[in-house]
């Protein structure tokens, strides 16, 4: 009985080279935070240049007046919450991080490109330039407002009020309306209004007090 005991404990234990052979535990990701901190201010700061822009604040030959904000803060704050969400899995949030750095910042190359007639595009041929440009992000961010659509529903409405802009803007670019692009920039300051609720609720959230409804999915289950 007492060999058969020692027999059975002995070979219970496992040998050398099957320890080498036991799976290691994952290792902990190192990356943690809230990449919104980052990219939530980037983005407003770049909407509130851009709806300054297009409500006429300053005078159209000075349409570059935002592109220092947008060039710097806007997109590279945005590219970077958008591989801070990638490195911690956030597929959905690197997506819409991502997405809105490309937009603000081929408005920049768009702007710069046009003003330092970088891209030899002719006179006659500007303003379809711009609403090859309206359109190409338009239909980006529509899907993208359809993709995430089981997101909560304060980034839905985010996203649809940005859908809506670009609608007016690529409208008043067509029938050369002031009226159309003046709306359009009045509603960019709706969605820097809700990225204001979302930035805010955030930072709460992360200074240990508590964050703001963010509403049910517009898509569940």
């Amino acid at each position: 009985m007492t060999t058969d005991s020692a027999t059975v404990s002995t070979h219970s234990r496992p040998f050398p080279d099957e320890v080498g052979a036991l799976p290691t535990p994952p290792a902990a990701n190192p990356v943690r935070g809230n990449p919104s901190a980052i990219g939530l201010p980037s983005f407003i700061a770049g909407a509130v240049g851009l709806g300054l822009v297009d409500t006429g604040w300053i005078e159209p030959a000075a349409t570059g007046a935002a592109i220092p904000v947008i060039m710097t803060a806007t997109s590279l704050g945005l590219l970077i919450a958008a591989v801070w969400a990638a490195a911690l899995g956030q597929s959905a949030p690197a997506s819409l991080f991502a997405v809105f750095s490309g937009f603000f910042g081929s408005y920049a190359a768009f702007v710069l490109g046009l003003g330092h007639n970088w891209y030899n595009i002719p006179a006659d041929q500007v303003t379809r330039t711009t609403e090859l440009w309206l359109i190409c992000w338009l239909v980006t961010i529509v899907l993208l407002t359809v993709a995430l659509l089981r997101l909560p529903s304060s980034f839905t409405l985010l996203l649809g009020l940005v859908d809506v802009a670009l609608v007016l803007l690529l409208l008043g670019t067509i029938n050369t309306s002031t009226a159309l692009t003046h709306a359009g920039g009045y509603l960019v300051f709706a969605v820097v209004a809700v990225g204001t609720y979302l930035y805010v609720g955030i930072l709460f959230a992360e200074t240990g007090g508590k964050g703001f409804p963010l509403g049910k999915p517009v898509i569940s289950g």
